[in-house]
């Protein structure tokens, strides 16, 4: 595969992209390659997947294991959490030949109907939601899947916390019983609302209490990230100084999807054999900023009007505390029941994220967009 731009903004490629996280990775791995299911707690876009993707790429995993990743950020009840777990199976064990997915395949005697195959004989998992009728039955046919695989699995589930909000309040109790059943399967649990995963792993009135050992990721080391960005533009015959990677991550303190982003724009700027400079961040940084745009503006026509207020009085704090305080109140011409439901709204919506009572924009990109308006 020819990579046009190393900097990779999306997914994951191969460890040779993939910076630093050399401890994260041995602990990780030690600990799930040992018996352990881990609590996997960041805030969004540090690289959480990233890690767990590099994990599965280690020997000792990727020789000797069946890995499973499902995002379940969007799902919204346990129907579509089996669904997306399903889905991932299936795409996962695909490639391995259809000795290894025949097996899951026949497993799923509450779907076997649904599962179409393509002109090669291919399964497809050509089925909607909707089609997963009996969720605690086909949950109950996947965790048997993992059990007698033939090899030992190891099932990321990325945006963990989002079980808590479920409808059906017995949901982690569900998700609890199959996993404490497991011994050929080990679990990740990778989320980044904190004080939600808290209180699902640390509260002893909750299903999952002490059942996991937990970790946390904070921002890669900086002088990692320079030696790792100069090699990249290195091998393409592009230069960039030390100071100008050092400006970029500190803008974004270290947070991982925006320093790759904001390369990958400076690396396309720059021509075989030519040095990208400090002076050029601020247009890569505004070219970033005009491609998302338009989304941004149609996410703002859509909110109603007290939301966009308070979603901008959000945004010129910064990272704003004591929302609800007079001086924050007069400050921006608010009233405290006008803050409490919009920041409601807000923090569904995922446009706002709330960590230990400070509340900040959650796509700095957008918060940078807001304040241009």
């Amino acid at each position: 595969m020819t990579v046009v731009n190393p900097f990779i903004t999306q997914g994951y490629l191969s460890p040779h992209y993939f910076c630093d996280r050399v401890e994260e990775t041995k602990y990780l791995t030690d600990l799930v390659v040992n018996g352990n299911n881990v609590a996997l707690i960041s805030p969004r876009r540090l690289g959480k997947t990233g890690l767990i993707c590099h994990c599965f790429e280690q020997p000792q995993m990727k020789d000797h294991y069946y890995t499973f990743i499902v995002d379940i950020y969007a799902t919204k009840n346990l129907q579509e959490l089996v669904f997306y777990l399903g889905k991932s199976i299936l795409g996962t064990l695909k490639p391995q030949g259809r000795k290894v997915w025949e097996r899951f395949v026949n497993t799923l005697s509450s779907l076997r109907s649904s599962i179409s195959f393509d002109i090669n004989g291919l399964p497809e998992w050509g089925l909607g939601v909707g089609d997963v009728k009996a969720p605690q039955t086909t949950l109950d046919e996947i965790f048997m899947y993992l059990e007698q695989a033939e090899k030992p699995c190891i099932v990321a589930i990325d945006e963990f916390q989002v079980v808590a909000d479920y409808p059906e309040k017995n949901a982690e109790a569900i998700l609890r019983t199959h996993i404490q059943r497991c011994q050929n399967t080990r679990f990740i649990y990778a989320g980044s609302q904190r004080h939600m995963m808290a209180e699902i792993f640390a509260s002893p009135s909750r299903p999952f209490y002490q059942s996991t050992s937990m970790m946390s990721l904070a921002p890669i080391d900086i002088e990692k990230y320079v030696e790792f960005a100069q090699s990249l533009f290195r091998e393409y015959r592009k230069d960039i100084g030390q100071e100008t990677i050092e400006e970029v991550y500190q803008r974004y303190e270290g947070v991982t999807w925006y320093v790759q982003t904001i390369l990958n724009a400076l690396f396309a700027m720059t021509e075989p054999g030519g040095k990208c400079l400090s002076e050029s961040i601020d247009y890569a940084i505004q070219q970033v900023i005009t491609q998302q745009s338009f989304a941004y503006s149609a996410l703002l026509f859509q909110l109603p009007s007290k939301q966009k207020e308070v979603l901008m009085a959000i945004c010129k704090e910064g990272k704003a505390t004591n929302i609800t305080s007079r001086p924050f109140l007069q400050r921006h011409h608010l009233t405290a029941s006008t803050v409490q439901g919009a920041v409601k709204g807000l923090l569904e919506k995922d446009i706002i994220t709330q960590d230990l009572g400070t509340y900040s924009v959650y796509d700095i990109f957008f918060a940078m967009w807001l304040m241009q308006q």
